[in-house]
């Protein structure tokens, strides 16, 4: 970038756009400069302090490239109205002004190369996942190839092992990184509102809906719409979305008029999908549209090579938040953890992490192996069902038996809700926690 100044007159029209290229350009520049990492990740505090990431820096960068170009491309430099006395002024104007248009093409230059650094930045950096492990190489290889694309996604895995950092992965890698992501998670959304939070409502469309609300679609329009378990999503909002990704089109709740959507679907769940559809509670015709370009992320005891380097990242991430200096990791402890199982995945050993980076009062890192030892309780095996499990059982009978004398039906007068004396949304909730199939129900005469 060019380090001389071009002094303007107070009255020059283009000076006030050209200091903010400057001011934009030199923001942009110190946002380039190098950042600590670990391993190969960038550590999630400043990721936090910083979410206006990798991404949002190259729009910006955009955004003053457009300005430069449109103080180039118009005649203010050139018909600026400076005050000529005589000749010998008039071309020092000139000089003075054709000194900013190169100084311009400088800036433009240095806005491409910032540019192209950052998206290769964006290409190396995949957030908070770490590993080596050949599982999670597997995957990102495949994130790599689908994330150019416009395909939908299916990623599957258990509980806590990065879902959502890989979908994440896969938009920053896509030619959408410019626009929004926008994530939900269908099983924290009450079933009554979960059409209105996907799709949005029109005023008036339900007792509430006091003004028309944009849905999550319409909010990620041109950018990535992430549906965490979507296996949660009731029939009917399966059936809405259904249409969205073979229509593209969608219509708020209480609207008639149909709204493109230029979204990209990545949903994600660690249920069974293929048991689900069995089940019936499942679309299979969803499940074949989401089903384009499958992802599965390995658990952790199928990469336990990566636990030392995921160690070696809490701990810093942690201590460095609590103002600790840790410098060594205790050799028994460190092959406690990569021998425990870890059934909540990472997010268990993210937690194990904290909290004894909270409690650790030396330079060398420790985990107390009682925590690693709570296993579920077994029966014995002459035990049939603790009290829990007979009540669950008995109360799965009666829901079913009103299930099959009101042929299926829910809710209405004829409905099992009704039969039971229950609400209706209890009696949903309990048939999906007690994982009753409602539709075989349906075809079944009555008794």
């Amino acid at each position: 970038m060019a380090t001389g100044t071009v002094a303007f007159p107070d009255d020059h029209q283009g000076a006030g756009n050209l200091n903010l290229v400057r001011q934009s350009s030199y923001a942009s520049a110190e946002r380039l400069q190098p950042r600590a990492k670990l391993r190969t990740c960038t550590p999630p505090s400043e990721h936090s302090d910083n979410e206006i990431n990798d991404s949002e820096r190259i729009v910006r960068i955009f955004a003053v490239m457009n300005v430069v170009l449109e103080f180039i491309r118009t005649d203010k430099l050139r018909d600026s109205g400076l005050p000529i006395s005589d000749e010998t002024k008039h071309f020092e104007a000139m000089a003075t002004l054709q000194s900013a248009v190169e100084e311009l093409e400088l800036l433009r230059e240095q806005l491409d190369k910032e540019n192209l650094a950052l998206r290769g930045e964006v290409d190396q950096v995949f957030e908070e996942i770490v590993g080596t492990s050949p599982a999670l190489q597997a995957a990102f290889s495949r994130v790599i190839k689908v994330a150019a694309t416009d395909s939908t996604v299916l990623i599957t895995g258990e509980t806590g092992t990065g879902k959502e950092l890989v979908a994440r992965a896969i938009h920053r890698r896509s030619d959408r990184v410019s626009r929004p992501f926008v994530g939900v998670n269908c099983a924290a959304i009450p079933r009554d509102l979960i059409a209105s939070e996907l799709f949005g409502h029109e005023k008036g469309a339900f007792t509430g809906a006091t003004q028309l609300r944009l849905g999550r679609f319409e909010l990620a329009n041109g950018g990535t719409l992430f549906l965490d378990e979507v296996g949660e999503l009731p029939p009917e909002t399966q059936i809405a979305l259904l249409r969205v990704l073979q229509e593209h089109e969608f219509e708020r709740v209480g609207g008639t008029r149909p709204i493109r959507a230029d979204v990209r679907v990545i949903a994600a769940t660690n249920r069974d999908l293929q048991a689900a559809i069995s089940a019936g509670s499942f679309r299979s015709d969803l499940y074949y549209r989401l089903h384009v370009f499958p992802i599965e992320i390995p658990p952790l005891r199928e990469r336990k090579e990566d636990i030392p380097l995921l160690v070696e990242y809490f701990i810093d991430r942690y201590a460095r938040k609590a103002g600790k200096k840790i410098t060594t990791v205790d050799k028994k402890t460190l092959r406690s953890l990569e021998s425990y199982p870890w059934p909540g995945n990472i997010r268990e050993l993210q937690n194990v992490i904290e909290r004894s980076v909270i409690v650790c009062e030396t330079a060398t890192f420790s985990v107390d192996e009682s925590w690693l030892s709570q296993q579920p309780v077994k029966k014995s095996a002459g035990s049939q069902f603790c009290l829990s499990e007979k009540v669950a059982s008995q109360e799965k009978e009666i829901i079913e038996a009103a299930l099959q004398e009101c042929r299926g039906r829910v809710f209405g007068p004829s409905g099992a809700a009704i039969k039971l004396g229950i609400a209706r949304s209890t009696l949903e909730s309990k048939i999906r926690s007690l994982k009753i199939n409602k539709n075989r129900f349906k075809a079944e005469p009555r008794t």
